[in-house]
This record gives structure tokens, sequence and C-alpha cells, in this order.
């Protein structure tokens, strides 16, 4: 099953001499247990992809659906609820809540759809080990390294039961070693848990872990080939040298 479904999606900012086309025509279709990477150039609307995809920008053409559901048909409280619940987003500049600590950040999204919050927070700990972040649960965001910062974002994106993860530039901050345990969380997830997952990432060697790539030039796909079988293996395979 598809869940995550882009039918000739097009995006446009302003108007007349200023008007810009960030995404042109784009048909994306991703299903359950898989992960693609995106793939361009700046300014080739990777990340307006990801926004439209995740209900947080309004196509101007086409339509999207997330687990078989037209966006377009949702309430503004639906589309909240969607990205609580189904919907994992990790923002290039985190947006963590400063107030909060690594754990309750992560812990968050979960007691808002109404897991308790002894069972929510050992979620997040438990995200937090996988990440090398054990022992840092307590720490705010302004006491964490930018890398640890991106981690406890990737942590709760991925953390509870979500259907679909939105992943921009997940890798930035981060060490090669860091890099590569966060894809892996991401893959196990999908592969494991069933989940689907979209990574925008600049690192060729990041992006072998997903089952295929999609290179975006000008807002519009321009080749989605198929990543080998190997993929994961062949990373896990260069970690170990």
């Amino acid at each position: 099953m598809s869940m995550l479904e882009l039918h000739d999606v097009s995006k446009t900012y302003g108007e007349g001499a200023a008007e810009v086309r960030a995404l042109a025509g784009v048909s994306l279709s991703v299903d359950e247990g898989s992960m693609v990477a995106v793939m361009g150039p700046s300014g080739s609307g990777k990340s307006t992809l990801l926004t439209i995809a995740g209900s947080l920008e309004e196509p101007t053409m086409g339509w999207v659906l997330v687990g078989g559901q037209p966006l377009s048909g949702m309430s503004r409280n639906e589309k909240a609820r969607l990205r609580r619940r189904t919907v994992g987003y990790v923002f290039q500049d985190f947006n963590l809540l400063p107030g909060l600590t690594a754990a309750e950040n992560i812990a968050l999204p979960l007691e808002l759809d109404g897991i308790s919050a002894r069972k929510a927070r050992a979620a997040g700990l438990r995200a937090l080990d996988e990440l090398g972040l054990s022992g840092r649960g307590s720490a705010y965001p302004d006491q964490l390294s930018g890398g640890e910062r991106q981690r406890v974002a990737i942590a709760r994106a991925i953390v509870g039961e979500r259907q679909l993860v939105l992943a921009d530039e997940p890798s930035g901050a981060l060490d090669s070693v860091n890099a590569q345990a966060m894809m892996r969380m991401v893959h196990d997830a999908c592969k494991k848990g069933g989940m689907a997952a979209v990574v925008v990432t600049h690192d060729a060697q990041l992006a072998t872990w997903a089952d295929r790539s999609v290179f975006l030039r000008d807002g519009q796909i321009t080749d989605q080939p198929a990543t080998a079988q190997a993929g994961p293996a062949a990373a896990g395979a260069r970690e170990r040298r």
C-alpha cells in the first residue's frame, strides 16, 4: 500500500515578475516499509516537496494522499491530528521546544496522543539511547550541541507508531558515524515497523540506505533510479572499515 502519494503537484510562490515555481507537476509514491531519498541542488524544490507532503503547505495544483486519505479534504484540526499521530517531521532548524528537556521533547507528541507520561518518556529515552544520547535526556536544547539537537529531533519524528517520516537534511549537523546511525534507525523503522520515509539529503553515501532515490531539478523529477538492494549492507561494510 502507498503511504504517500503526490499526483501532478505544483507549487508557485509570488505573482507576475516575482513568480517562482518551486514544484512543477511532481508525482511520487512511497510504499509502506520503504525509504525514498530525495536529492538535488539547492533551490530544486526538495524542502517544498516535504512541506506539502506533510500538510504544512497547500499545493497550487495537484493533490496529495497520506495513508490513502486526500489532504485537500481535511480541516486544519484534522491535519494537525495527522501530523501528531501519523507523520513525523524532521526540520532543518530542529523546532525543539526550549522549555522542555530532550526526553520531554520526544515524549510530547506521544502524550498529546493519549500515551501516559511514563510510557512516553521511556520510549523517548530508548530512542535517545539508539542515537548515542544516553544520559542526555534531562538536558535542555540550549545545553545540547547542534548535532545533539538534530538527533533529538530525529528521535522525536520516529518514536511511537508513526507511519510516515519526512526528514529535511537530517544528517546536516551530524558526523559520519552519527549520520549512519540515524539512517540505520530510519531504515530499521521502515523494514521492521512498516513505516514509510522520505529523506532529503545531499550525501550520496547516506542515500544508499534508501530503497530508491529521486532527483529533483528546477522543481521537476529528473530521475528515479532504483537503489541497489545491497545498499544498507554496503553502508554497513563501509562503517566497519
